[in-house]
This record gives C-alpha cells, structure tokens and sequence, in this order.
C-alpha cells in the first residue's frame, strides 16, 4: 500500500496530476511485457485512461490485470516513477468526452487528433483504472 503523504509519494502525486503522458506495462499472452504510451488522469488514487475496443491491452488485463506505469524520466535518467498494481476495465465510467477533467487535460490533444470530443469518445470507448499498490524511484 502507498502512503501518499510520504514525501516522495506527494511529489510523485503532483507530477501524476500535471503530466499527460506516461506508459502502461502490461503482460502478453507470451509473459512479455508490453509498454504503450498512454494519455491518463489521476485523480489521487486511481489511474484512469481510454482505450480502443480492440487494442491488444484490454486483451492483457482481461487476462493478467497485473500492471505497471511509468513515468518519463528526465533526458539524464533521473525522476523515475515506477507504479505496480492492477487494471481493471471501469464499465461504470462514461465515455472520455464526459469526464471534464479528462476532456480539459486533453483538450488541445484531441483537437490535434483531428477529432470531436464526441469522436475522441467513440474511437476510445474503453475506460481502464489503474490502481496502484507500490511505488519506487528517485
């Protein structure tokens, strides 16, 4: 369990909040670990992202939900955050276009794709929380 008023777990926690990108680790059907870019949002205890219907990640949490998430380092290896938990696919959440502060985050980036927020909702119905369990880095 993280304690989230542990000094490193609050700075870890600010950057989760501001940050747009990070990866999700997920294990194939061949023990291999998967790592993709994800846009996210944190929302002090869980990892919310979207994701198509047919990516290959729904496939890997519906079958192993144990993941990892990582943040961005700096361009000299420092700032690591290394988040280990489980996946789950949030049926309950509404489509991305609907969560204001997903939608506010990813305004521009959505913009950028081309695409509606309706569209963005639509092409990425799936909503995956991450729940974290463990934390490490420096």
């Amino acid at each position: 369990m993280i304690d989230w008023n542990e000094k490193f777990a609050r700075k870890v926690s600010r950057r989760l909040a501001k940050e747009r990108v990070g990866w999700l680790v997920t294990v194939g059907s061949d023990l291999c670990p998967q790592p993709r870019p994800v846009w996210f949002l944190w929302d002090g205890e869980t990892i919310l992202l979207f994701s198509q219907a047919k990516a290959r990640k729904i496939v890997h949490i519906s079958k192993n939900p144990k993941v990892a998430f990582l943040l961005n380092t700096d361009e000299e290896g420092s700032h690591v955050v290394v988040l280990l938990g489980e996946a789950a696919i949030d049926a309950k959440s509404p489509p991305a276009d609907k969560v204001s502060d997903y939608f506010k985050k990813f305004r521009k980036g959505i913009a950028e794709l081309d695409m509606t927020p309706e569209e963005f909702g639509r092409e990425y119905p799936v909503a995956i929380r991450v729940k974290p369990a463990s934390l490490r880095g420096w």
